[in-house]
């Protein structure tokens, strides 16, 4: 998957938002980061990938 700059500061700032503005805890965050490490590694990455690339597909089309 390839995943560009722009939609990986995105994420970024929801996560610092989040944190900083509606209560996400330092140790809810490093979770949530661990469990999408180890998520890439099951065979449901293909098929997340492909859903996040047809969201942004779908996203700069419109």
């Amino acid at each position: 998957m390839e995943v560009t700059v722009p939609l990986v500061v995105i994420v970024g700032v929801i996560v610092f938002i989040s944190w900083r503005y509606l209560g996400l805890r330092l140790w809810q965050a490093i979770l949530a980061l661990v469990f999408g490490f180890l998520l890439a590694a099951t065979t449901f990455a293909p098929g997340i990938s492909t859903v996040i690339n047809g969201i942004a597909k779908w996203i700069t089309n419109q």
